[in-house]
Order: C-alpha cells, then structure tokens, then sequence
C-alpha cells in the first residue's frame, strides 16, 4: 500500500469500527465543515443550485453513455428513472407557468436524456432489465407526495393548481432515488457507471441543500417568510436534507471503494 493511501485507509478503518451514533455525529460535523467552506468559497449561492442542476445532468450522461457503451441496463431502476421523469415533468410546467430562468433549460435537457434511458431499458435493452430486482411500487412514493402537497404547498399568489404542483415536485424529487437504492439493496453489487451515477445523484442533493441552508443563513430567515408562510418554508428545507441523508450512506461507502481501487461497489447488508 503507497504512503499516500495509508493515513486514508487508516482513517477509513477507524471510522468504520465507530459505534453508530459516532459515525452519524462525525457526517454531521463533516457536513457543516463543507456547508461552511462553501459559505466562504462560493459568494453567489443560488450558484449551488444550478451546480446541483448541472451535476444531475452529468449523472445521467454516465448512464446514457452505460447504455451506449455496454449495451446493458443491468443493475439500473426504470421505476426510479420514471419518478425522475414525472417530478422533472412537473417542475418545468411549474417553471413555463411560473418563472422561466436556467432552471428551467436545464431540467428540460435532463428530462430528456431521462425519457432516452427510460426507452432504452423499456425497449431497447429490455432483455438485460433486472425487473424481478426492481420490484419497489412508485404508489407508495406518488400518493403520500400527492396528499402531503395537497395540505401542504406555497402561500404565494399563484394559481392553486401551479401551487400544490410545484409542492408535488419538490416531495416526489426527495423520493425519486428510492427504487434505486431497493435494486442496489437486492443486488448487494453496484457496477461502477451505476455508482457514479447515484454519487452523482448524492453530490447533486447536497448541493441543493447546501443552496437552501445557506440562502437562509445569509437572509437571517427571511427567505422562509418569502416562500410563504406556514408549514411550506420548513418542508422545502426538509425535503433538501431528506434527500441528503437518503444517500449520504451510499456515497460514504463509494468514496471508501473509490479511494480503495475497488472498480465493483459491495455494499454491507442494510447500506441503504
């Protein structure tokens, strides 16, 4: 082993035999370090969220180039791949109604290159599609997402319709992932083009946490009173760090195989 993976090893080591509780405190503070180091390194933080935006996209050209390169849709959700479509769907009709700005290009470009991979693992490499894997039900995700967002959703001047729409889109957007990580929970082995794009899914949703946390702090709270008032301010930051820890498990075990040399992520039973 080089010098140079001896004290990440080490470190990996001890973090590893860490109790429970001490690991979730350690991601804690590791967490506000880097919320920290952005506050002070990027100075226009609606950046991070167009950063996050950016970095979806790229996850899903690791899949796209998956598909085109290996002729496989092994080990991918078509189910998580269809909740994408839908809040990504939804979120452009709330921006073409309601504000048209960066947001708005970007999602459409990410939606599209979600319908691509859809069609690919539905029809084109339909024989390599894991489906008895990918057995999570979206109603589970769809209907609490569509409830909540009735009762819960914007305070603005809005349409009601475009309101409970752009609720719907922000919750389904925190569950999305979740028919991913139940096929990585089946399989126990992540293929490496599978991975990079869940990471990236990972880093993306930190970003826009980070987005939310900081715009917050730098308004000293008056960015909630301006998404309105009620219990829709708290549930957008809730969505945000809900996504966050969604996959901050994935993401710790794959930097750990990355910085190991290991190209095939195995993940311990009850990862995610």
């Amino acid at each position: 082993m080089s010098l140079q993976k001896r004290p990440i090893h080490a470190v990996a080591t001890w973090v590893r035999r860490q109790p429970p509780k001490v690991k979730a405190f350690l991601a804690v503070v590791s967490g506000m370090a880097a919320l920290v180091l952005l506050r002070f390194v990027v100075h226009d933080h609606d950046n991070l969220f167009v950063a996050a935006e950016a970095v979806h996209s790229i996850g899903i050209g690791v899949l796209i180039y998956k598909l085109m390169k290996e002729k496989t849709c092994a080990g991918l959700s078509l189910k998580s791949q269809e909740l994408t479509a839908i809040f990504l769907a939804v979120r452009l009709y709330c921006s073409f109604v309601m504000e048209y700005d960066i947001h708005t290009i970007l999602d459409l470009s990410t939606l599209a290159a979600t319908l691509w991979v859809m069609y690919m693992i539905r029809f084109k490499l339909k024989s390599s599609y894991m489906e008895d894997k990918d057995n999570f039900a979206n109603y589970y995700v769809l209907i609490p997402c569509a409830v909540l967002a009735l009762f819960i959703h914007p305070s603005t001047s809005h349409n009601l319709v475009n309101r409970i729409s752009w609720a719907f889109a922000v919750y389904l957007e925190a569950a999305s992932v979740l028919p991913q990580l139940r096929v990585m929970q089946n399989t126990k082995i992540v293929e490496p083009f599978t991975a990079h794009y869940v990471f990236a899914l990972g880093v993306a949703r930190f970003l826009a946490c980070a987005h939310w946390v900081l715009q917050v702090l730098d308004s000293r709270g008056h960015l909630l009173v301006a998404l309105g008032y009620g219990l829709w301010p708290s549930m957008v930051l809730i969505s945000e760090i809900v996504q966050t820890f969604i996959l901050a498990d994935f993401c710790y075990y794959y930097v750990k195989s990355v910085l190991g040399g290991q190209l095939v992520l195995r993940l311990p039973s009850g990862v995610v």
